[in-house]
C-alpha cells in the first residue's frame, strides 16, 4: 500500500497538542513531511523550555504514523527555536595551519602534551593519539560517524583502531560485521577483533547482543578501563573512541584518565540536538580536552528520484554553532538511505563505496580532524618552556 502525505497528516491530526489544546497539525507544529521507501520523516516544533516534558508527544506522533498501513518506519524529531543559552564565551579560533595533501604518520610530531592536558592521565602503550567521538544525546548518528571517520583516517595510510565505549548499547559489532569472541594473548590481554583494516574492541564481543547491561557507574568505568588498557592495541597511529551519548561516568572516565588528543562532537541541525551538543563541548572544555570540531549529521536530504533538497531537521545549525564558539566545523553529512543501509549491513560507505560522494565527505572530515590533531600537538609543544643554560 502506498503511503501518502495526506494520510500521514490525517493520522497526525489525532495527536493532541501540548496541554491537549487542538492537534499538532492544526497548531502548525509539524514540518514538511517526506516519504521515501515507505519511511516517513518529519519534525515537530515545540517550545525550547518544554522540550524534555514534550518528548511523549514526539513518541505519540511516531506511534501514530507507524500504525498507518504500509509505513515501514518513522523518523520523528523535536526541534525548537533557541532563546539564547550556550557556552559562556566563544573559544578563540586557532590560526589555520597549512594542510598537507594527505596526512601521513611520518609527518606527526612526537606525542607530547602540555602539563594541563597530561597531568594525572596515563597514555596507552602502542597508541600515539586517542580521539573521542561524542554527542550530547543519542540518535544523532555518532557511531556511524565514528566508524566512517576511522575508515577515513585509515584511507590516508594511518594504523587505526576503534574502541566502542558505549557499554549499554555497543554498535561496532554490527556496523563492522564482526562476530565471535576475542582471543587472549596470555589469558589476560585480549586481542582486538579486526575488519576493514581496523582493530576493534567492544562489549558487544563479550556478551550476547540481547543481554541487558544492568550495571552501575563503577562497573561501567571498570569495563571501559579494561577494554582500553587490557587489549593488545599497538602499534596504532590513532584510536577512535565511540563514546556513549551524554556526559556521564564513561565520558568523564575517558576525559580525566586518558590523554585525549581531542574530541569530535556530532550533532544534527535542530536546536534541541545543539543544546545537548553544547553540554558535551562544555564537558571536554572543563577537563582540558581539545575540541577538534563539530560534524553536522543528517544535515539535509536529497530526494533520489528528483534530486530536490529537503532540510528535514533544519540546516546549518552546527556550522553556526561552530562559528559562534570558534570551533572548527568539520563538515555536513547528508541524511542518505545508502549510509543507513550500508551501516545496518555491516559495510560502512567509506569501505564499501570508497568512490561515492558520501565516502568523500567522511574522508574530508577525517583529513580535517587529523590536521586539528597536528595543530593541537604543535600548540602543546610550543607551550612547553625550554631551559637555556648560560
Amino acid at each position: 500500500m502506498t503511503v501518502t502525505k495526506e494520510s500521514v497528516v490525517e493520522r497526525l491530526k489525532t495527536v493532541n497538542g501540548p496541554d491537549f489544546t487542538g492537534n499538532i497539525v492544526d497548531l502548525g507544529m509539524v514540518s514538511e513531511i517526506f516519504i521515501a521507501d515507505s519511511k516517513v520523516f518529519f519534525s515537530i516544533t515545540v517550545p525550547a523550555a518544554r522540550a524534555q516534558e514534550l518528548e511523549p508527544l514526539r513518541a505519540a506522533a511516531e506511534r501514530a504514523v507507524k500504525a498507518i498501513p504500509g509505513v515501514a518506519s518513522a523518523v520523528v524529531a523535536l526541534t525548537a527555536e533557541k532563546k539564547g543559552g550556550g557556552m559562556e564565551a566563544p573559544v578563540p579560533a586557532r590560526p589555520a595551519a597549512p594542510r598537507p595533501a594527505t596526512p601521513q604518520p611520518s609527518q606527526r610530531p612526537a606525542p607530547q602534551a602540555s602539563a594541563s592536558h597530561s597531568q594525572g592521565r596515563r597514555g596507552v602503550p602502542g597508541i600515539d593519539a586517542i580521539i573521542a567521538v561524542a554527542s550530547g544525546k543519542g540518535g544523532v548518528g555518532k557511531s556511524t560517524t565514528a566508524v566512517n571517520l576511522a575508515l577515513g583516517l585509515a584511507a590516508y595510510g594511518l594504523k587505526v583502531g576503534v574502541l566502542d565505549a558505549d557499554i549499554y548499547g555497543p554498535s561496532m559489532p554490527r556496523l563492522l560485521n564482526i562476530h565471535g569472541r576475542p582471543q587472549t594473548v596470555d589469558g589476560k590481554i585480549l586481542k582486538p577483533m579486526q575488519n576493514y583494516g581496523l582493530k576493534v574492541m567492544s562489549m558487544g564481543f563479550l556478551v550476547d547482543e540481547e543481554t541487558p547491561m544492568i550495571w552501575r557507574g563503577p562497573m561501567v568505568m571498570s569495563a571501559l578501563t579494561q577494554m582500553l588498557r587490557e587489549v593488545e592495541w599497538g602499534p596504532l597511529d590513532v584510536l577512535v573512541v565511540d563514546m556513549p551519548p551524554g556526559t556521564g561516568d564513561a565520558q568523564l572516565t575517558m576525559a580525566q584518565q586518558v590523554p585525549l588528543a581531542g574530541a569530535v562532537i556530532v550533532s544534527t541541525p535542530q536546536d534541541l540536538a545543539l543544546i545537548d551538543a553544547r553540554k558535551g563541548l562544555n564537558m571536554f572544555k572543563k577537563v582540558d580536552v581539545p575540541l577538534l570540531g563539530i560534524v553536522e549529521n543528517m544535515s539535509y536530504f536529497l530526494a533520489p528520484d528528483t534530486g530536490k533538497r529537503y532540510d528535514i531537521f533544519g540546516h546549518g545549525g552546527a556550522r553556526r554553532e561552530a562559528e559562534r564558539l570558534g570551533v572548527t566545523f568539520l563538515g555536513e553529512v547528508p541524511l542518505e538511505m545508502g549510509i543507513r543501509e550500508s551501516s545496518d549491513a555491516g559495510a560502512p560507505v567509506v569501505a564499501s563505496k570508497p568512490e561515492g560522494a558520501e565516502a568523500k565527505i567522511y574522508r574530508d572530515i577525517a583529513s580535517k580532524v587529523w590536521d586539528r590533531v597536528q595543530q593541537e600537538r604543535g600548540a602543546a609543544e610550543a607551550a612547553v618552556p625550554s631551559i637555556v643554560f648560560e
